[in-house]
């Protein structure tokens, strides 16, 4: 197959480029603007692959994304590409709506008029989406795929609307589509404005580390390697028209979380002159998160046989030691 991924060089997407390349036959065209949270000296180690093309544009240039389809013919498109960080969102909400609204539209309608012109039978659009959309649950229970969207933040109304438009192109239009919904992911290439890297840089560094002051809210964490394996599950046996929840299986608290976090950088150093935990500064909330947001993965288990491999201790072990091995992701600074 030709796989078009948009948002291919960030941080799942880079994932996602490697493992088709690497583990199937598959082509992959990835079209990227390569912002500052990209991961572009990553992708360009790619261009060396016959099967891999990079396109250096913007969704939100309806034209050009046009003649990339036409031009690459591809079979299924994972739709990536997006403003994803709450906080920021309260900050710039118009560059979420441009971004997660008008580019996915853009993306919808360049691939139906696609599709109704190809003799492409097995053609699929599959919108990645987010666990923000739910909104927030009580101290029990996880969220569904039936759930009610309750979205608590410009980043997750967007999100919500752009996987209600995706719906409507399935019925309006008969847009083949699939829509997946994922918990917090983790993992190596992350932008360090996250809270996994961003804990483990300035623990690395011995700089305050800040910690929302009731620091309870809980989170459901997946490894991004089982997140791309979820993803292609879907690609290759989820249902047209349907929706899958994907999570790691194992909720935590953000403070709990520091704490893993700074004793495995701990563990990994060793010897130094403070413990990372006393690092830990608190600082106010930010309004718009979720006080507990957790995923019930049956659905893609039944459907697809998907189910997450890495425990969340050893996917953060895996994800300091590459942090600490490395750390110039750690010094990248946001725009």
């Amino acid at each position: 197959m030709r796989i078009l991924i948009t948002g291919g060089a960030g941080f799942i997407g880079t994932a996602l480029c490697q493992y088709i390349l690497d583990q199937t036959d598959h082509d992959v065209i990835n079209i990227d603007n390569i912002s500052y949270v990209s991961n572009d000296a990553e992708v360009r180690k790619l261009d060396k692959i016959e099967r891999y093309t990079h396109y250096k544009q913007d969704i939100c240039d309806y034209h050009a994304i046009q003649r990339t389809f036409y031009q690459e013919q591809p079979d299924i498109i994972v739709h990536l590409a997006a403003e994803t960080h709450t906080d920021k969102s309260l900050e710039e909400p118009q560059n979420f709506i441009q971004t997660n609204l008008i580019g996915t539209f853009n993306m919808l309608d360049i691939s139906r008029n696609y599709y109704e012109n190809s003799d492409k039978d097995n053609f699929r659009f599959l919108n990645v989406s987010t666990n923000e959309v739910y909104g927030t649950l009580g101290e029990k229970g996880t969220f569904t795929e039936e759930d009610n969207y309750d979205p608590r933040s410009p980043y997750s109304a967007s999100k919500a609307g752009a996987d209600h438009l995706v719906r409507a192109w399935l019925h309006s239009y008969k847009l083949p589509i699939l829509i997946t919904n994922c918990a917090n992911n983790y993992g190596p290439f992350q932008f360090p404005d996250r809270i996994i890297p961003l804990i483990i840089k300035n623990a690395h560094q011995q700089k305050p580390i800040p910690i929302y002051r009731k620091s309870q809210n809980i989170r459901d964490w997946i490894y991004v390697e089982d997140q791309v394996e979820a993803l292609m599950s879907v690609i290759d046996k989820g249902t047209v028209g349907d929706s899958y929840n994907i999570g790691g299986g194992e909720e935590c608290t953000n403070i709990d979380l520091a704490h893993m976090v700074c004793d495995i950088v701990d563990d990994i150093l060793d010897k130094r002159p403070q413990s990372s935990r006393d690092l830990i500064t608190y600082v106010d909330d930010s309004p718009g998160h979720a006080l507990r947001n957790v995923m019930d993965i049956s659905k893609i288990e039944a459907d697809t046989g998907w189910k997450p491999k890495t425990k969340l201790k050893d996917g953060l072990r895996k994800t300091v030691e590459w942090y600490l091995k490395d750390t110039k992701y750690l010094l990248q600074k946001a725009s």
